[in-house]
C-alpha cells in the first residue's frame, strides 16, 4: 500500500533537516580537527648544495643571510632562510638569488626565487656547468634556552631549601649519582 503524500512530504523534511545536519556538524569537526599552525624559525645561514658538472664535485654552500658566496661562475646570496621546529613536519625555505659571472665580468641574474628543501627539483637553480640546490637551514635567529622552572616554596633545582635538614644519605636530584666499589 503506497504512503500518501503527506507522509512523505514529512520524511522529506526530516531527511533535509538531517543533511542540513549533518553538514553543520561535519564543517565544525572539520574546524577543529585542523593541526596548529606551526610557527616558522627565521634562521641566519642557509645551507646549499652544489654540483659541478665538468668536475662531478658536489660541494657543501654555507650563505649567511645578505652575504654572496661564490661557487665556480655562480655567486649564490640567500635573503630569507625558514624552517619549522623538529616536532613538526620538515618544511625548509629559501628565497635565494643566484648571478652568473659572465667571460666579459659582468653579472647575470640566473635565478632569483623561493627553493624548497623537501622538493629540490620544484625550484633549483638549473645551469649548463652548475646546479645549486637547498638542503637546510642553520643557526635559528631566536634559540630557546631549556631551563629548570622554579616553583614557588620550592628551593632551586640543585640547592636545599633554606632552614630544611636534608635526610642522611638522601641525595639531590640535580647532583649525579655516584657510584661505589666495593
Amino acid at each position: 500500500m503506497p504512503g500518501n503524500g503527506k507522509d512523505q512530504t514529512n520524511f522529506t523534511r526530516i531527511a533535509t533537516i538531517g543533511a542540513a545536519t549533518l553538514v553543520i556538524v561535519l564543517a565544525t569537526a572539520s574546524g577543529l580537527s585542523r593541526p596548529a599552525k606551526a610557527e616558522r624559525i627565521d634562521n641566519q645561514v642557509a645551507v646549499f648544495s652544489a654540483l659541478d658538472k665538468v668536475t662531478a664535485r658536489i660541494s657543501k654552500l654555507e650563505a649567511p643571510l645578505g652575504e654572496t658566496v661564490q661557487f665556480g661562475a655562480l655567486k649564490v646570496t640567500a635573503r630569507t632562510c625558514y624552517s619549522r621546529p623538529p616536532t613538526e613536519q620538515p618544511k625548509t625555505t629559501t628565497f635565494v638569488e643566484v648571478d652568473e659571472i659572465q667571460l666579459d665580468g659582468t653579472q647575470k641574474r640566473v635565478f632569483a626565487g623561493w627553493m624548497f628543501a623537501e622538493s629540490p627539483g620544484l625550484n633549483a637553480v638549473e645551469h649548463p656547468v652548475f646546479d645549486v640546490w637547498l638542503t637546510e637551514c642553520q643557526k635559528p635567529a631566536k634559540s630557546v634556552a631549556q631551563r629548570p622552572v622554579a616553583i614557588p616554596g620550592q628551593a632551586p633545582p640543585g640547592q636545599a631549601a633554606q632552614g630544611a635538614a636534608q635526610q642522611p644519605g638522601a641525595q639531590d636530584p640535580a647532583e649525579p649519582r655516584r657510584r661505589v666499589r666495593r
